[in-house]
């Protein structure tokens, strides 16, 4: 079973930084895909940004210009770097691979922006 650990999250004031890490159980090549997504309180679970196995990334238009996706394939670990940091980018966020026969997620960190 593949597992996927999170952690990194906290409470930040507005405008601050937090780097978030995702450590998977297998080697991460192994998998097309490994993203970040968001869940606020009362909404849905949303997308953040992804790297995939050739280090392409992709963001959300509420990421861009702010976060950072990045790996290191031999930690087997998914970075999010998230800068200037909004009150609207409080929720848990998880990390997911995304394997040729089915996803597998993390069980979440939470990262609160407030002053």
């Amino acid at each position: 079973q593949v597992q996927l650990v999170e952690s990194g999250g906290g409470l930040v004031q507005p405008g601050g930084s937090l780097s978030l890490s995702c450590v998977v159980s297998e080697r991460i090549l192994n998998f097309y895909a490994i993203g970040w997504y968001r869940q606020a309180p009362g909404k849905q679970r949303e997308l953040v940004g992804r790297i995939n196995s050739v280090n392409a990334t992709y963001y959300e238009n509420s990421a861009k210009g702010r976060f950072t996706i990045s790996r290191d394939n031999e930690k087997n670990t998914v970075y999010l770097q998230m800068n200037n940091l909004k009150p609207e980018d409080t929720a848990v966020y998880y990390c997911k691979a995304t394997g040729g026969l089915r996803d597998y997620w993390g069980q979440g960190t939470q990262v609160t922006v407030s002053s």
